[in-house]
């Protein structure tokens, strides 16, 4: 759970204790280090900073959110398990500040990934349902009510669910 500074910091860690392995004959301590050196690289690449991101945008904090979500340069590089939540994230703030495609855009790739449980995943069909409707798309909101219908658990997800349809109806 480290952000791009941290993780360069700990490789530099890393290579700096392989080569003090080395300079004083410790191979198997030279390796473990380059083993650890490659671990972060590849935490890098699979998880980089959506973790850091998801703590600070349950606590309302989007600007941090904003900045750990910058520093993933190549999100279809990330794991499946991170993918999702990144573009959930991504999905959010761009409602926040109003851009509804690209809100839709993300929400769509979302709803391909794992963002948790059921629930969850029926918040995402949530929003591109409210999507739908914000576009008077009467098909694609019922599909994406029916769906988020079936996955949500909640009485909370369920009344939202409530909404959109007698909102589907006025169409």
């Amino acid at each position: 759970m480290y952000n791009n500074k941290g993780r360069y910091a700990l490789m530099a860690v890393f290579v700096l204790a392989a080569l003090v392995c080395v300079y004083y004959n410790q191979y198997q301590l030279a390796a473990v280090s380059g083993f650890l050196f490659a671990f972060v690289v590849w935490s890098h690449f699979k998880h980089s900073s959506v973790l850091l991101a998801s703590k600070h945008f349950k606590n309302n904090e989007f600007a941090k959110t904003r900045e750990m979500l910058a520093e993933v340069s190549h999100p279809e590089r990330l794991s499946k398990s991170r993918r999702g939540y990144y573009e959930f994230m991504q999905g959010n703030l761009a409602l926040k500040d109003e851009d509804y495609d690209k809100a839709e855009y993300h929400f769509q790739i979302a709803s391909r990934f794992s963002v948790g449980g059921k629930n969850e995943k029926s918040y995402v069909l949530i929003h591109l349902a409210n999507l739908a409707l914000r576009k008077r798309d009467k098909e694609r909101a019922v599909a994406y009510t029916a769906l988020a219908k079936e996955l949500a658990t909640t009485q909370r997800s369920q009344d939202i669910i409530v909404k959109i349809e007698k909102e589907i109806s006025k169409i």
